[in-house]
């Protein structure tokens, strides 16, 4: 089933296969669209012939849902799922699972893995991910020796230096394989003053009248012009006659040069479904596609209970020219069925934010980026290359496709023509480690090895990059969060105490929940109470984010979380510990009480202004966090069973995940 010699792979494909033979471990680095999966595929054949298991990790929910219905269409009854939100078939051959699960199977039960030979790592590049990268590390530094890893990235140029990380901590060989090529090459192209330009070189020339970025006085999305400070006598006419830069012009051009299907890359939610609502006036459908978009957009809403939702109703106009919008903030079945529509070649423009280019394979013809700056969790700034890449490689579609054409709308004022050629001709950025364990995870290494834990972080690709300082803080770092934990109580002589069992499973939680187990509060709430508590642990809000205020049997629950995470930054404060834990907001309290009493979906606008695809990601939040309460040591069967009363309130309809799944 697994002859190489019967499949047409390319080099690099070969060359990573001889290295599973080889039974080595395998980093690949490839440009997005290049074949990686092939390879996963091949180590999947070679250990489901010799009776092994496989685990197949992803950095976030919607690629392992993705995943798992794409193997399962490979291999039938063959194919599980743990994501925190969904268990099916969880001691199947293969296993797709987040990589948070997977690092906490590592801890909580590694005999699971007895029989694992494989465990692919999708998109390892995450290891620089400030928010997920610590996972991905963990995740490598304490597989068991027995395990084989395929590590896929996008092109990175420290690839090899990850890899000699990887070969320290491993007591078997790993092999490095390197692909440049894209099977499918790219055009790059650029929109400005409402001109389409086909090499960087012109578009300074003209675009930015030979200038390295345009003074104030144009500004906007458009790139229109207002008189600000004075211009250059001899160009002062040609930035008068300077044109905006439209994008229905660039979709026409789009159109008329049979560049669809396109996926359109908006960096924010409202600019995407305001790009799609002013194209509703194309329409790209040719009438036998008009009535096939309509009746299998009709067949989903049927199959996901989205014929009532108002959303999903307004979509339909779209839907009928061939139009979508696509962002984390839609119901997840909406997007779902936007997906379907995409992959049967129905809707040929949508209008997406950057989640639609995470591994989710999905290529277009076209790839157009509306600016080339987005949000990075605390700022805004420029497109780092390997980003643009993740995007841009959606572009060109292996088989069908000579070239992928990406066009980038360029506004001279924003963006300086140096950093724009920086971005798309040069090198990828280095894969840095993001390295600081959580609370949970050092319980769990201090429950094995007690104050000797610390020796553990030398096999951290943290230690491994930095240099003689790096390492102290790094380690000073860990001592600290370790002093915390001994003055809250969690540890004791070499051991964890009855709350720092608990607080180990607790992850990313943990110093607030076993404060107010400690305290007694968990246990005298309603399952209301806990899960309206559970939602402000969880919940993240966005800049100017309005929270509705509390009814009054709700306040007193909202004043003692307070007042723990007041207690516990400053003890944070005083142990020099960074980041700080994320205080409690309330601001899905209502929604979660309304849909627990059993509010329609499609009402809970009047409780809350979180989008609706947030709501539903927040309740899946809360629900993980229930189900690992149950599982907890420590809990008492009264708290037990009102978590369980809580999972049965909250996981139903447009919330339950599994049900999505099944649908799909």
């Amino acid at each position: 089933m697994y002859n190489a010699s019967t499949m047409n792979y390319d080099p690099f494909q070969l060359k990573s296969i001889a290295a599973i033979d080889a039974e080595k471990s395998v980093l690949v680095s490839a440009p997005t669209g290049a074949g990686k999966t092939a390879i996963a595929e091949y180590a999947i054949d070679k250990a489901f012939a010799r009776s092994e298991r496989v685990i197949y990790t992803a950095p976030i929910k919607a690629l392992s849902n993705q995943k798992y219905r794409d193997f399962s269409v490979k291999y039938p009854d063959q194919v599980g799922i743990l994501t925190g939100d969904v268990s099916l078939n969880s001691h199947a051959p293969l296993v797709i699972m987040t990589t948070e699960i997977y690092r906490n199977q590592l801890f909580e039960d590694p005999k699971r893995l007895k029989d694992t030979s494989w465990v692919i790592f999708d998109e390892v590049h995450y290891l620089d991910d400030p928010e997920r990268g610590t996972v991905w590390e963990e995740a490598i530094m304490f597989s068991p020796p027995h395990v084989r890893f395929l590590a896929l990235s996008a092109t990175a140029p420290n690839i090899e230096e990850v890899a000699e990380w990887i070969r320290s901590i491993l007591d078997h060989p790993i092999e490095v394989v390197i692909e440049t090529n894209r099977p499918v090459p790219l055009v790059h192209l650029f929109q400005c003053q409402g001109v389409i330009y086909d090499n960087p070189e012109r578009l300074k020339k003209e675009g930015y009248l030979g200038r390295e970025t345009w003074p104030s006085g144009f500004h906007g999305r458009q790139g229109g012009f207002s008189r600000g400070r004075r211009f250059q006598r001899g160009n002062f006419d040609r930035f008068l006659r300077a044109k905006p830069n439209r994008a229905d012009e660039l979709v026409r051009h789009l159109a008329k040069e049979k560049r669809l299907p396109c996926l359109y890359f908006a960096f924010g939610r409202k600019r995407a479904e305001e790009l799609a609502w002013d194209h509703e006036r194309f329409d790209f459908l040719e009438t036998d596609e008009k009535s096939a978009a309509v009746r299998l957009y009709d067949a989903l809403c049927e199959r996901f209970d989205l014929k009532k939702e108002p959303s999903a109703i307004e979509m339909s106009r779209l839907i009928s020219r061939g139009i979508a919008f696509h962002h984390a903030g839609m119901l997840p079945t909406l997007k779902e069925a936007i997906e379907q529509l995409f992959t049967s070649k129905l809707t040929k423009l949508i209008f997406t934010t950057e989640t639609f280019a995470l591994g989710i394979n999905m290529p277009a013809k076209s790839v157009v980026f509306d600016e080339m700056k987005k949000f990075y969790g605390t700022h805004f700034g420029f497109l780092r290359t390997r980003d643009y890449y993740q995007m841009a490689g959606r572009a060109g579609r292996r088989g069908m496709d000579n070239c992928g054409y990406v066009y980038s709308r360029i506004n001279p004022h924003q963006i300086p023509h140096s950093i724009l050629t920086r971005v798309i001709y040069g090198r990828p950025e280095l894969i840095e480690s993001q390295f600081n364990s959580c609370y949970a995870t050092l319980l769990n290494l201090y429950s094995q090895f007690g104050s000797k834990l610390i020796e553990i972080y030398p096999r951290s690709f943290h230690y491994f990059q930095s240099n003689k300082k790096g390492r102290r803080k790094g380690a000073e770092m860990i001592e600290r969060k370790l002093g915390l934990l001994k003055e809250l109580g969690h540890l004791e002589a070499e051991k964890l105490s009855a709350k720092g069992e608990f607080a180990s499973w607790m992850y990313g939680y943990e110093l607030l929940l076993s404060e107010m187990l400690e305290g007694g509060t968990l246990d005298n709430l309603t399952e209301t109470q806990l899960s309206v508590f559970l939602s402000a642990l969880v919940f993240e809000p966005r800049k100017n984010q309005f929270a509705e205020k509390l009814p009054p049997h709700l306040v007193s629950i909202e004043k003692k979380a307070q007042g723990y995470a007041r207690k516990i930054g400053l003890k944070e404060q005083a142990h020099k510990v960074y980041p700080p834990t994320k205080p409690p907001y309330f601001h899905l309290g209502q929604a979660i009480e309304a849909w627990m009493a059993g509010c329609l979906f499609s009402e809970l606008g009047r409780h809350t202004e979180v989008d609706e695809g947030e709501i539903i990601r927040y309740f899946r939040m809360v629900i993980q966090l229930l189900r690992q309460l149950k599982q907890a040591p420590q809990v008492s069967a009264k708290l037990r069973q009102t978590a369980q009363d809580a999972i049965k309130k909250i996981d139903r309809d447009l919330v339950d995940a599994e049900k999505q799944l099944r649908n799909a």
